[in-house]
């Protein structure tokens, strides 16, 4: 018999790169997103496997349509990664996210333990969770202190995903993983809009484009490596929450200088504050701005894991570093624009 395995989000960046692999271990793989983006398979097709999943439409505001589907399968492994995950938005639509993000999980953990309780669990939580960071390095036992709407809602997520561990002897993990990009990343997200943009500059499609906080550090990890991190966790004897990160911690000023390195790119920073641009030297054009409506109301300034636990336990460790992932990127952003 081969195993079952839902997908919540498919479609996206983690749901695609997640459902390869798991078809590849030979599992029959369920995949569910929201209806509007049901439309928006161009990450499953990139990977050729569209047609080995097996779709169902599914709102994770309600539990009626999250019901269906679990009486329509025996699955054997749930991976919940659908959410509302675009950090800006959830500023803009905070009722929405809390009720997709937070209480979407609590409806799937209770689906689960009302249906079949032995149904292994895996919760996508978020290094933003740790927000306005309250010690250097976070791990498993670093104190939550979440500063947006997505955030929160993730921490509510977490905690339910811990609450039905304990309460219900369910099989019940969260996988805190901290920035994980590829060239499967949604085009509102600030590295693959670095990516874009500069090479529609060398294009000449476009003059310039606009970022925000230019200094927010992150811990950048590459997603193909970090769904296999995803499926270990539901292989172990006993279930436990884990940190998925590369421990090194990078700017998004760093993000821009190692891309328009690689792209040969002969550029220089100018200015301070919300005055500092990017220019192309060769011709004195300014091609990235700062704008403030891209600043974040509460800002994360730095987050960087410690994955240690992963490490050992799980036998797992990213073997991807920036420079790789960026040429990584920008050579299928090539390919493909």
């Amino acid at each position: 018999m081969k195993k079952l395995a839902l997908i919540t989000g498919v479609s996206g960046q983690d749901g695609a790169y997640l459902a390869k692999l798991l078809l590849e271990k030979k599992y029959k793989v369920v995949g569910t997103d929201r209806r509007s983006a049901r439309s928006s398979n161009w990450r499953l097709k990139r990977l050729g496997i569209e047609n080995d999943i097996i779709f169902e439409e599914m709102e994770l505001s309600e539990i009626y349509e999250i019901q269906r589907v679990f009486k329509k399968y025996k699955f054997s492994e749930v991976y919940h990664l659908a959410a509302q995950s675009f950090v800006k938005a959830s500023f803009n639509s905070p009722l929405n996210t809390s009720n997709i993000t937070g209480l979407g999980t609590l409806r799937i953990l209770e689906t689960i333990r009302s249906m079949n309780p032995k149904i292994k669990f895996y919760q996508a939580s978020s290094s933003e969770m740790f927000g306005d960071v309250l010690s250097k390095v976070q791990n498993e036992k670093t104190t939550l202190n979440p500063q947006s709407p997505y955030a929160i809602s993730k921490v509510f997520a977490h905690y339910s995903t811990q609450n039905y561990r304990s309460s219900y002897n369910m099989f019940a993990v969260s996988g805190i993983l901290f920035n994980h990009e590829s060239p499967l990343r949604g085009e509102e997200f600030v590295t693959r809009k670095i990516i874009i943009g500069l090479i529609k500059i060398l294009k000449k499609e476009i003059k310039f484009f606009e970022l925000g906080n230019l200094y927010a550090k992150r811990d950048w990890g590459y997603a193909k490596e970090y769904v296999e991190a995803m499926w270990k966790m539901l292989q172990q004897k006993k279930p436990d929450d884990y940190v998925i990160s590369t421990g090194k911690t990078y700017s998004i000023k760093d993000f821009i200088n190692k891309a328009t390195k690689y792209l040969n790119m002969n550029v220089s920073w100018r200015g301070h504050g919300l005055k500092e641009r990017l220019v192309n030297n060769d011709n004195n054009k300014t091609i990235i701005k700062i704008n403030p409506k891209y600043f974040r109301p509460a800002e994360v300034n730095l987050l960087i894991g410690n994955s240690t636990k992963a490490r050992k336990k799980l036998k797992w460790k990213p073997k991807t570093d920036l420079n790789k992932l960026i040429k990584i990127m920008i050579d299928e952003e090539i390919k493909y624009s």
